[in-house]
């Protein structure tokens, strides 16, 4: 008797119900023997048997976590982070920077003693720690949503950077060892990141301050604790004293945004000399103009543009983002002015991750463009497609626009 495809279906369903507990079971006896094996490099890293015992007893893997090579599914890749799929407008929008300008304006106040003592010992503004704790929880009052260990442990079993996070994972149970923080409070982000100013456990040990004094360095609970390691990661990564991050001007109408790209550095003096402007008209200082600066026009010649200095990469380095340091700095501005960004972000519409992949593997191929193919319009992509709209006898705007896409995939 032949079996109709109903039947076939029901029968399949069935399988795979009977099988998929099984399945699991068998995925998570991998688990706990993966998280046995690392007993030896735990030890050797200072985790006594104790706390490698009671953080691990009953911990579970969460596959549903985004970045991980599941075996038969998927690949499930990072979710979207608002840095690199929103236009600047939708980021950075005013209601937002001025509530956090106002709250920040008012810890300035409340934390004033801490804050001047973070400024005298590392030379890091107020404000722009201030912007980083705004932006990372705002100022504590957002909840971190996932346990941290369980993050760890599973970005270590089955992530897409194995080898990073099983020593993350490990550096975790070391700073639950030591008594800087209980088990029940080590919350995290999807990708790890953990306390009020959001520090992976090997931040934490290189950049981690014991500013109010306890013996313990408490990035969860202790303002002090969390401000200070956040200035000592900026300092650790060559934060500047006395330097601005960034200058909002205004560009000459025959600028090449090609130009904007990190390695593109010239005096701030001589970006003035080629036309470029200061929006407030502020008169810069010898000093001042002597700084390197680079071309950032996060809108192709669309939307405001700027003259970063070496500060505005060091806030990068916390969060590699143009979006993310345009935001913090800006706060950091706001905190004592109520002056907005003079120029207007654009009305720009954010092409598809996979149509911004699509540019970057013909630009790539045709010598234009040598970074990740990762669907990001960041500087490099941008200048990138600045020389391909030079080659093509395009209008120059360094954005990536659907009349772009649609020269390259007729010259593909």
């Amino acid at each position: 008797m032949r079996r109709g495809p109903r039947i076939r279906l029901t029968v399949a369903i069935f399988l795979l119900l009977l099988l998929a507990p099984h399945a699991a079971i068998a995925a998570d006896a991998g688990f706990t023997q993966f998280i046995a094996s690392l007993w030896p490099e735990a030890r050797a890293t200072g985790v006594s048997r104790a706390t490698f015992d009671a953080v691990t007893k009953g911990l579970e893997p969460d596959y549903k976590l985004p970045d991980l090579l599941l075996p038969g599914r998927p690949a499930t890749g990072a979710p979207s982070q608002a840095e690199f799929v929103q236009v600047p407008a939708d980021y950075i929008k005013e209601a937002s920077i001025a509530r956090l300008a106002a709250e920040g304006q008012r810890l300035l106040q409340t934390h004033r003693q801490t804050l001047n003592g973070i400024e005298q010992r590392f030379g890091v503004p107020a404000t722009v720690i201030l912007a980083i704790w705004g932006r990372e929880t705002d100022y504590g009052r957002y909840r971190l949503p996932y346990d941290a260990v369980r993050v760890l442990a599973t970005q270590a079993y089955v992530g897409r950077r194995k080898d990073q996070y099983r020593t993350e994972f490990i550096l975790a149970l070391k700073i639950i060892g030591e008594g800087d923080v209980a088990r029940k409070d080590m919350r995290s982000s999807w990708a790890g990141a953990t306390g009020l100013t959001q520090f992976l456990p090997s931040e934490f040990y290189k950049h981690g301050v014991d500013f109010d004094g306890d013996g313990h360095v408490n990035i969860w609970t202790s303002v002090p604790d969390a401000l200070a390691s956040a200035a000592q990661q900026l300092v650790n990564k060559g934060w500047q004293p006395g330097l601005r991050w960034a200058y909002e001007v205004r560009a000459p109408a025959n600028a090449d945004c090609t130009q904007g790209v990190p390695e593109v550095t010239k005096p701030i003096g001589q970006w003035l000399r080629e036309g470029f402007v200061p929006v407030r008209g502020e008169r810069l200082s010898a000093a001042e103009q002597a700084q390197p600066a680079s071309l950032l026009q996060p809108e192709g010649i669309y939307g405001p543009a700027f003259l970063t200095t070496k500060n505005y990469f060091v806030i990068k380095e916390y969060n590699f983002s143009d979006l993310y340091v345009l935001f913090v700095g800006h706060l950091s501005d706001r905190i004592t002015s109520p002056q907005p960004f003079a120029a207007k972000w654009s009305a720009s519409n954010q092409l598809r991750t996979s149509d911004v992949e699509t540019m970057q593997r013909y630009l790539t191929r045709l010598g234009l463009y040598a970074d990740k193919v990762d669907g990001k319009a960041g500087m490099q992509t941008r200048a990138a497609l600045g020389a391909f709209q030079k080659s093509a006898k395009l209008k120059l705007d360094c954005w990536p626009s659907e009349t772009v896409l649609s020269a390259i995939r007729t010259a593909r």
